[in-house]
């Protein structure tokens, strides 16, 4: 059986660290963890800190997440 946090949706923001990525807004199913790779607007990044904006309501909740540019993502 799943936990109830895989069954949250989040709405996570996105700051690249150096910068020169303006970052995103993204939907995701599960939390994020340091060290997750993310791809969005083509490059994927590594994720170096996550922060709870605030305590999951129902079944969303709000993320921000830092990160930093590793590649281009491959196109599939």
């Amino acid at each position: 059986m799943g936990s109830e946090e895989e069954s949250i949706l989040y709405k996570v923001s996105y700051v690249v660290k150096d910068g020169k990525h303006p970052g995103a807004i993204v939907n995701v199913n599960h939390k994020l963890e340091v060290g997750e790779e993310v791809t969005f607007n083509g490059f994927v990044f590594e994720v170096t800190e996550v922060m709870e904006l605030m305590p999951p309501v129902g079944d969303f909740g709000f993320l921000h997440a830092t990160c930093v540019f590793v590649r281009e993502a491959e196109e599939a």
